[in-house]
């Protein structure tokens, strides 16, 4: 509850300002969802979205937000301020309505805005409610203006011993004042809030996130063209950017969505980046008050701007993006479900329209393309803006209004049919390969099903479809088995008489296969290597691979030491990371580890099983060799250096490479999906000059002693 002065007493002033607030304060995850973390950055969205808001206005230029050093954070804004006369209905100021009047503001009911952010009303009274100290300070009509709040309460702090929400507080209690502390210029105008959040409602855990912060900064700064939005770290955390002193970063750019999905794309492009815009009007009813101060409904009509910007990729990792007024909706909404609608049915009339040259049955249902065949590489930004649009809850993940559904269905059909008959180049080129990669996308997803249905484990009775050269295992439970994908015949056939044939299953390939990073779907499923790897592993591929139907817990890629060995590893990760990643992510994924030398000593029997001494990089052949002359141990000075798995018998093999109890593996796992994505495409894709450029840069540091030439 809110302390107030014993002097001044409870009065029904306070009782009036603290009705609605003290709700907030009881129940908060009404308000913000949570009081962690992700609580506490909500409400910092809240204090930046009312600027961002003047900002889609064309009222403000510049925003900052600064983390300082005492826990408080401070946004500031070069908008129109917030209003300092008084408003006629409550009596108090503009500024006292805006942070302690629940549903008050120049968003609620029409007003000021056209489009915002803001729904309800609440996000700054809300925030002041739950701080446990609020400065708002305005710039506007040539004079600074000042008001404080306690727990969203307004009053006035004493501030000689320091600034801080620990301060003594002293309550208003007949009237509020709005204290001027300063002159401005006439043109100059402005807001900046600075609030320090109340310990009794948030954890002390709960901390601002740079990185998100930085994240949100980066993404509104491409919803609102020609914003400049400037964060600066001022708390000198450790892991933070901002550890070694201030930390200012400025984000800003000019080409709006057009630019978020160039940011976002992550692999190599099929099409352009296509820009849809359109805009459409609904009629709504609204309850309003009338002159006596009734609710009484009313139609009103709406318009519905739309902007999207969709771009296909050479992958099938899909991003979309939704937004309602630069407001993220990442649970989507009727303007995702119209965007989605539109696609499906656009591209359908258009690989119908193509059905010959795409050699596609139009009377085979099954032929048709699916969802997930048009969402494939899809990078997509969709944005509409509109007044008072409908969220489920104050935290604004899903949008709820209706009628945007057939708005933003008609805009995308029309633009993106439009893009996709067109007869000038680039865009007829480019529309030919994107239907020619989703009717690939189709073809694999139907391959896909079949193999799932095809490919499992068959009994002694049946008859089997996987690979002649497949040497699989006995047992069929799939957590102990293991699939070594081995390197070439001769390799095979070492490993055959070394492997343990209840739970461990070989798969030769012959050389290096495919590079699939370069490559389409279609030519990777055409290519027999990659072919039998899919169906070994019997879980599909791409966007249907489905991790539960894999037949094997483990997958080994067992490769030569050696420059070859190394690069036909690199083509399998591509293989695994591009079309298999759930069986990379669940680290079902390893590298064998064959030595690299075998050092014999001397003496002793010629069966003695620690006769052979193996070492698996130049460092510990060092190492052992130091050790054995400190032992005393003879060794032979022929030291083997091992260029190939087929240069070791079956027993040198198990033990070494195969055997579970003696054996090093690699798990290969994917620490951050974005950053391997963009080391794939470095070292594996299409563009040469980057990679060169990665050689040239990395020749110095090269070991030639690990080249073998």
């Amino acid at each position: 509850m809110t302390t107030v002065s014993s002097q001044s007493g409870y009065t029904a002033r306070h009782l009036s300002v603290l009705e609605g607030l003290e709700a907030v304060r009881k129940r908060p995850g009404m308000y913000i969802g949570t009081t962690d973390s992700r609580g506490l950055m909500h409400c910092l969205w809240e204090i930046i979205d009312n600027a961002v808001d003047e900002a889609l206005g064309g009222f403000c230029r510049h925003i900052e937000v600064v983390l300082h050093a005492d826990s408080s954070v401070e946004v500031r804004d070069d908008g129109r301020g917030i209003p300092v006369d008084v408003e006629p209905k409550t009596g108090l100021t503009g500024v006292e309505v805006v942070f302690t009047k629940l549903h008050a503001g120049g968003k609620f009911g029409g007003g000021s805005y056209a489009a915002s952010g803001g729904l309800h009303g609440v996000g700054a009274s809300v925030v002041n409610a739950l701080s446990a100290r609020l400065d708002v300070e305005v710039d506007r009509h040539g004079r600074t203006h000042l008001m404080t709040f306690h727990r969203g309460e307004p009053g006035l702090f004493d501030d000689s011993a320091g600034r801080g929400p620990e301060s003594p507080f002293q309550p208003f209690v007949s009237g509020s004042d709005l204290a001027v502390t300063g002159k401005v210029g006439k043109a100059v105008t402005g807001t900046r809030v600075r609030y320090w959040a109340d310990p009794q409602i948030f954890p002390s855990t709960a901390a601002f996130s740079y990185d998100e912060l930085a994240t949100r900064a980066r993404q509104t700064s491409f919803l609102v063209p020609g914003l400049e939005i400037v964060l600066r770290d001022e708390r000198g955390l450790a892991g933070t950017p901002g550890e070694h002193g201030p930390h200012t970063e400025t984000f800003v750019h000019t080409g709006g969505v057009v630019d978020f999905v160039e940011h976002l794309a992550p692999d190599q492009p099929v099409t352009d980046i296509w820009r849809l815009v359109g805009s459409g009007d609904f009629v709504e009813t609204v309850p309003v008050l009338d002159e006596r101060g009734h609710m009484v409904p009313r139609e009103v009509t709406r318009t519905c701007d739309v902007e999207v910007a969709v771009r296909w990729g050479t992958g099938y990792e899909t991003d979309v993006r939704s937004f309602v007024n630069i407001i993220a909706t990442p649970k989507g909404g009727t303007h995702v479900a119209g965007f989605e609608q539109a696609l499906l049915k656009t591209l359908r009339e258009q690989v119908a329209a193509n059905a010959r040259r795409l050699k596609v049955s139009t009377k085979d249902t099954t032929e048709r393309l699916e969802k997930d065949d048009i969402m494939a590489g899809l990078t997509a930004v969709v944005t509409v803006r509109l007044a008072e649009p409908q969220f489920e809850g104050q935290t604004k993940e899903v949008l709820g209004t209706g009628p945007v559904r057939g708005i933003v269905a008609k805009v995308v059909a029309t633009e993106l049919g439009t893009m996709l008959t067109s007869t000038r180049n680039p865009a007829k080129t480019q529309a030919a390969t994107l239907l020619d990669k989703l009717v690939g996308e189709m073809h694999a997803r139907l391959s896909a099903r079949k193999q799932k249905e095809i490919s499992r484990r068959k009994t002694a009775l049946e008859s089997s479809s996987l690979p002649p050269k497949l040497a699989d295992c006995r047992i069929d439970d799939v957590a102990r088995s293991e699939l070594f994908i081995v390197e070439g015949d001769s390799a095979l056939g070492t490993a055959k008489l070394a492997r343990s044939s209840d739970y461990q299953a070989l798969l030769p390939i012959r050389g290096k296969i495919l590079n699939v990073q370069k490559a389409s779907v279609s030519d990777m499923l055409k290519n027999a290597e990659c072919a039998a790897i899919l169906q070994v592993v019997g879980a599909g591929s791409g966007r249907t691979f489905d991790l539960e139907a894999a037949r094997y817990g483990k997958i080994i890629l067992m490769t030569d030491a050696d420059v070859d060995g190394a690069h036909i590893r690199t083509l399998l990760l591509t293989l695994f990371f591009r079309y298999m990643r759930p069986l990379v992510a669940d680290g079902r994924v390893y590298a064998a580890v064959p030595p690299l030398h075998r050092i014999e000593l001397l003496g002793g029997r010629r069966d003695d099983p620690e006769r052979y001494v193996y070492t698996y990089s130049e460092a510990e052949l060092a190492t052992t060799l130091k050790k054995l002359d400190r032992a005393g141990k003879r060794y032979s000075p022929d030291i083997q250096r091992y260029k190939g798995l087929g240069e070791m018998d079956a027993q040198q093999l198990a033990e070494t490479t195969m055997d579970p109890r003696r054996r090093t593996l690699r798990r290969v796992t994917v620490a951050a999906a974005e950053r391997a994505e963009q080391v794939f495409e470095l070292l594996m894709g299409s563009e040469v000059g980057p990679r060169k450029d990665f050689i040239v840069a990395g020749a110095d540091a090269l070991d030639r002693n690990r080249i073998d030439a």
